[in-house]
């Protein structure tokens, strides 16, 4: 049985709630407040995961403490048809690592302004986080435009979604709340609307479901895939 130790406003928390929301899959949550008691630092939790950090997830007697492990984890194991992390292309999961330490350094830009707006964090230097983002926005925002112009929608060079897509979407779409504007990167403003119209697509607070939209024919049959139909 999957358990997962999650905290609800917890950026990565929620990628690992949207990869077993996109895999369809059952598990136990216990939640684990991180503002303002700080129990992930408590030494009950300390215990399953002695670096104080969220998310863990347990499969039966097996624990996985990081959230991008974790995307690995649960598509290499849960994805029957294999496009979340298809292992059996190399250059496409090269493509995918790349991306999952962009998302890793997401957390100390983008995350940590949101950390220092919405959570009270002092020891931050905001106006610097802000910046490294959006140099970081601009590159995605260029590396996105190009991929769509040879007929890429998502981050790797895959016309599915990977677990690269997963792994960057919360501090991307919660950037706002870190004071970090999304307005100049239209790129990155399509993308997260699509990444909102995948099938079995979850909301979190802060983030709104997509609005009303005509699904091109090439699109919806993408859809019924992933759909398993």
């Amino acid at each position: 049985m999957l358990k997962l130790y999650d905290y609800e406003l917890s950026g990565n928390c929620y990628k690992v709630r949207l990869m077993m929301a996109f895999l369809k899959l059952s598990y136990d949550r216990e939640l684990i407040e991180f503002y303002p008691s700080k129990k992930h630092k408590s030494l009950e939790f300390l215990e399953i995961n002695p670096l104080g950090q969220l998310p863990v997830l347990m499969d039966n007697d097996f624990i996985i403490r990081d959230a991008q492990a974790i995307l690995i984890y649960l598509a290499q194991k849960y994805d029957s048809q294999n496009n979340w992390y298809p292992s059996e292309k190399p250059s496409l999961v090269a493509e995918i690592s790349e991306w999952l330490f962009f998302a890793n350094d997401l957390t100390a830009t983008s995350s940590a302004a949101r950390l220092h707006d919405g959570f009270f964090y002092t020891n931050i230097h905001v106006e610097k986080c802000r910046k490294k983002a959006h140099d970081q926005f601009r590159i995605f925002d260029e590396h996105l435009y190009f991929n769509e112009q040879q007929g890429f929608p998502w981050i790797c060079k895959s016309q599915y979604p990977t677990i690269a897509d997963i792994a960057c979407f919360p501090y991307i779409i919660l950037s706002e709340e870190g004071g970090i504007s999304r307005i100049n990167y239209p790129a990155v403003r399509r993308w997260c609307d699509r990444f909102k119209r995948i099938p079995n697509f979850i909301v979190m607070s802060g983030i709104f479901p997509a609005g009303p939209q005509k699904v091109p024919d090439n699109e919806a049959k993408q859809s019924k895939i992933l759909n398993g139909n």
